[in-house]
C-alpha cells in the first residue's frame, strides 16, 4: 500500500523547488556574466596589448601631401609583410544627388568594377584574383570609396586596374540595368524586415528633405529615373583628384608611390567641381511619433533626434557620455535597466552616428509588444537621469578605460589603416588625431558629460518610430 503524500507537503515542495529553481538561475545568471565580463577583458586586453605592441614597432608616421593635381596622398609604411593597401575616398557621396535621382552615388560607385573601356568586369575580378588581391568599391552619405589589396610584386598590376576603374570606367547599359534590379529586390526584400523600416522611417523624420532623409540606395522610383548619362554625368563632374584623398598603407615608400601614380594615373587632371547647393539640417523641435503595422510578436522601437556633426568639439565628451548611457553593452544604464532588471527585451543600445554636416543619436529596443510603453518609459527615465544627476566616478572611469583601451583595435590591419585615415582627412581631424584621441577622451569630467547630456539630449522633443502589432502595443497617448 502507497504511503498518502499530504497536499499540503506537496505544495510546500513544489514551492521549495520554484525558490531553488529561481535562486539556481540568479546564481547562474551571475556567473555567466562574471565569466562574460571576464573572457571579455582578458579579449580585450589581448588584443589591445597586441596592438599597442604592433603600433609601437611600426609607428603610424602620416607623410601627407597635396599634388599637383589636388589629390591629397597620405602614405604610412609598413614594411613588416610585404602587402600594400590603398583607399581612395572621393567626396561623391548621395548627399550631393540630386533628390529625383536618389542613389546615383551609389550605383556610380557600384559600377566602376563592372567594366572599363579596356576591361570587362569579369576581367578586372579576374585579374585582381589570379593574385589573391582585392579591389572594391562602396557609397555612403558623405562620400564614395574604392579599395585595393594587393602583394608587394604584384603593385604594377593593382595599380593598372586601380587607375583603369577610376578614370576609365564604362558604365555599360546592361551592367546598369543588372544593377539596378539588384538594388531594386533587396529594397523590397528589407521592406520584411522590420528594424530596416523602422530606421529608414526614422531618418526621414529627423532629417526631412535633406539628402541624409533619405535611403542611399534610393528608391525603385528613383532608381528607375537613373539613366546612363547621369551617371556618366556624376562620374566626370565629382571623380576628379582635387575631390578626393588617397592613403596608402604597406610595404612601399612614398617615392614609389607617386612612381606608381605618375605612372598609372598622368591623366587624372584636376578641374572645377560642381558645388551642390546643400541647406543645413534643420533641427525639429517637436515630438513626432509613427507607427506601422505589422503582424509583428516583437514591437521594434527607436526613439531619438538629430546628433552631433563628427567635427563638433564636444564629439569626445559625448562619446563617454554614450557609453554610460546605452553603448557600453552589459555596463551601460539602458542596458542594467531594461534588460537585467526589467528583462523587457534581450539587446537595447543607444548611439550618435555623426556625419559631415549633423548626425543622429538614437536608442534601439526590440520587446514584446504588450511592453513597448513600459520600454518607452523607462528609456526617456535614463535619458533623464543621466541629464540631471552625475554620473559616478566609476562609470566615468569604466567608460574612459574601455573608449581609450580599444582605440588601438582601429589600427589591427593596413586596410583598417588606410580607410581611418580617409575619415581623419575627410572629417578634417588632423594627422595627430590618433596621438591626440586618448587625451581627448581622458580628459572629460563629469561635469562635461553631464553638460553634453543636457545639451545633446532631448526627453520631449524626440521622433518615436514603432513598428509594432499596434493593437497589441497599445500606445499610451503621451506617446502618440
Amino acid at each position: 500500500m502507497k504511503p498518502q503524500r499530504h497536499r499540503g507537503a506537496e505544495k510546500l515542495n513544489k514551492k521549495t523547488q520554484c525558490l531553488c529553481a529561481s535562486v539556481v538561475y540568479e546564481v547562474f545568471k551571475k556567473m555567466t556574466r562574471i565569466m562574460f565580463k571576464r573572457i571579455l577583458f582578458f579579449t580585450l586586453i589581448f588584443h589591445v596589448t597586441f596592438c599597442i605592441l604592433h603600433l609601437s614597432s611600426y609607428a603610424l608616421d602620416v607623410k601627407r601631401t597635396v599634388l599637383d593635381n589636388g589629390l591629397t596622398l597620405l602614405i604610412v609604411e609598413r614594411h613588416n609583410l610585404p602587402v600594400v593597401k590603398v583607399s581612395v575616398g572621393i567626396r561623391a557621396g548621395s548627399i550631393v544627388e540630386p533628390e529625383e535621382k536618389a542613389g546615383l552615388a551609389g550605383i556610380t560607385a557600384a559600377l566602376l568594377t563592372s567594366g572599363t573601356q579596356k576591361r570587362t568586369a569579369q576581367q578586372i575580378s579576374g585579374e585582381i584574383e589570379f593574385v589573391g588581391g582585392a579591389i572594391g568599391d562602396s557609397g555612403d552619405e558623405d562620400y564614395a570609396s574604392v579599395s585595393l589589396s594587393v602583394l608587394k610584386k604584384d603593385l604594377h598590376l593593382g595599380f593598372d586596374l586601380l587607375s583603369d576603374i577610376i578614370l576609365n570606367p564604362s558604365f555599360p547599359e546592361d551592367e546598369l540595368n543588372k544593377k539596378r534590379v539588384r538594388i531594386k529586390g533587396g529594397l523590397k526584400s528589407q521592406e520584411d524586415q522590420p528594424d530596416f523600416v523602422a530606421s529608414r522611417e526614422f531618418r526621414k523624420a529627423v532629417f526631412g528633405l535633406h539628402p541624409y532623409g533619405r535611403l542611399v540606395q534610393g528608391t525603385p522610383e528613383t532608381l528607375d529615373a537613373i539613366k546612363r548619362d547621369d551617371v556618366v554625368n556624376f562620374h566626370s563632374a565629382y571623380y576628379v583628384p582635387n575631390n578626393a584623398t588617397m592613403s596608402v598603407v604597406g610595404d612601399i615608400t612614398p617615392e614609389e608611390v607617386r612612381a606608381l601614380l605618375k605612372q598609372y594615373f598622368p591623366e587624372w587632371h584636376s578641374k572645377e567641381i560642381k558645388s551642390a547647393s546643400l541647406l543645413k539640417p534643420t533641427e525639429v523641435k517637436e515630438r513626432k511619433t509613427i507607427t506601422i503595422d505589422k503582424d509583428l510578436t516583437q514591437a521594434n522601437i527607436i526613439l531619438g533626434h538629430a546628433g552631433i556633426s563628427r567635427d563638433n568639439p564636444d564629439y569626445y565628451a559625448v562619446s563617454v557620455m554614450n557609453y554610460i548611457l546605452g553603448g557600453g553593452g552589459f555596463e551601460s544604464r539602458l542596458m542594467q535597466n531594461v534588460r537585467e532588471e526589467k528583462g523587457l527585451a534581450y539587446d537595447i543600445h543607444s548611439f550618435f552616428a555623426p556625419n559631415k554636416d549633423s548626425g543622429t543619436f538614437q536608442v534601439g529596443v526590440q520587446t514584446k509588444n504588450e511592453s513597448a510603453n513600459t520600454a518607452i518609459e523607462e528609456i526617456l527615465k535614463e535619458i533623464n537621469r543621466i541629464r540631471n544627476t552625475p554620473v559616478s566616478d566609476t562609470e566615468l572611469a569604466d567608460a574612459k578605460s574601455f573608449l581609450t583601451g580599444s582605440f588601438p583595435l582601429r589600427f589591427e590591419t593596413g586596410a583598417r589603416i588606410a580607410n581611418f585615415l580617409i575619415a581623419v582627412e575627410f572629417y578634417g581631424l588632423g594627422l595627430d588625431y590618433i596621438d591626440k584621441y586618448p587625451s581627448y577622451i581622458t580628459g572629460v569630467t563629469k561635469d562635461e558629460v553631464l553638460r553634453v547630456a543636457k545639451k545633446y539630449l532631448d526627453p520631449e522633443n524626440f521622433v518615436l518610430v514603432v513598428v509594432a502589432d499596434q493593437e497589441k502595443a497599445g500606445l499610451k497617448p503621451e506617446f502618440k
